[in-house]
């Protein structure tokens, strides 16, 4: 087997650990593998969470005094460079004697980045780009907040196939049938924030919890956040949540998203009704679209989505299906633009 190859296999082995660490949150999912001269495994490594060691250091501490010394360590992000919770990777790798570091995909972040180059200026070997687009397609969430300084957003809505979220009366409870609900709540206990206005507070009384199909708490419960000026009700269901909610006027909603990404928050989830879905849609800020369509008619003029600054057919947002499923009777459309929206609210 030839080095190159000895590297993917490490590089796709790290990957798998990667996937141990926690999906949401301030930190990214990372694995590491320290290799002998021979390319036997010496350790192995990943991160758990934010103030847990990152995967460079707890595969070195596996290791008994010395044991890294000329050894090659391969990472599936570059190694951070920047003093956080913890210190940085690159000089624990430099401390440990590590000659060689192999990674998949470069850090993005504008403080964590430059590991490789300090490396590189001390003399290890650096090699980037092993398994770059499994890698990149692992960490593609994480990997765009860092970039932009912002949450990821999603918006997610439901309507009938004539593109209505609810009846003349206001009504919506339910147009969709239980596996397409069900497929909500997984994802939105994947995701970091839930994002509603009072608009729909007031109406609904959701209580913004991830549930199983048995009505009990999935692990993972996004923190529910409530745009808009309006109180709600001392008796509101969001104020029992298990996360603490966030409140904001939400008159500069990329304000909101930078304050939400100092606060670690990595993944937004808009589920707030036609007005709200709107705004981000209309300021640029929807990164992806997750629409499911009933088979059903409703009529009138509750739609899904309000106006979105579109006045012309030029000026259409024009979207890229990254996805279809049938859930039951359902139909899950998932969406992204066909351009990034790279030149929104940035928190550097």
């Amino acid at each position: 087997m030839t080095q190159d190859a000895d590297y993917e296999r490490s590089m796709r082995r790290a990957l798998d650990l990667a996937g141990n660490g926690p999906a949401t949150g301030v930190n990214p999912r990372v694995g590491c593998i320290i290799l002998g001269a021979d390319g036997e495994t010496l350790a192995e490594g990943w991160h758990r969470g934010a103030g847990t060691p990152h995967a460079e250091v707890d595969a070195l501490s596996k290791l008994p005094a010395g044991g890294a010394r000329g050894a090659t360590a391969v990472v599936t992000l570059e190694p951070c460079n920047h003093t956080g919770r913890t210190s940085p990777c690159s000089v624990a790798l430099l401390d440990a004697g590590i000659s060689r570091v192999v990674y998949a995909v470069a850090d993005p972040g504008e403080r964590s980045s430059g590991g490789a180059e300090r490396l590189r200026a001390a003399g290890v070997a650096i090699q980037g780009g092993v398994l770059a687009e499994e890698a990149t397609a692992f960490l593609a969430d994480w990997l765009f907040a860092a970039g932009l300084g912002r949450p990821f957003v999603t918006v997610k809505w439901a309507s009938s196939l004539d593109g209505r979220a609810a009846a003349a009366d206001g009504s919506s409870q339910w147009i969709t049938g239980p596996e397409a609900r069900q497929d909500v709540h997984r994802r939105r206990a994947q995701a970091d924030a839930i994002v509603v206005g009072t608009g729909t507070v007031l109406a609904d009384d959701p209580a913004l919890t991830a549930r199983d199909a048995d009505g009990g708490l999935l692990p993972g419960q996004p923190i529910p956040v409530v745009l808009g000026t309006r109180p709600i009700p001392a008796g509101s269901a969001v104020l029992s949540h298990p996360q603490a909610p966030l409140f904001f006027d939400g008159s500069d909603l990329g304000a909101v998203l930078g304050d939400l990404h100092e606060r670690g928050i990595r993944r937004v989830f808009v589920e707030g009704g036609p007005t709200l879905a709107s705004a981000f849609v209309a300021a640029g800020l929807a990164d992806e679209y997750l629409i499911y369509l009933a088979p059903t008619l409703l009529g009138g003029g509750r739609l899904a989505l309000n106006d979105i600054g579109v006045q012309g057919i030029a000026e259409q947002r024009r979207l890229a299906i990254t996805h279809l499923d049938r859930l039951g009777d359902d139909i899950l459309v998932i969406a992204r633009p066909l351009e990034r929206n790279d030149h929104v609210h940035r928190n550097h």
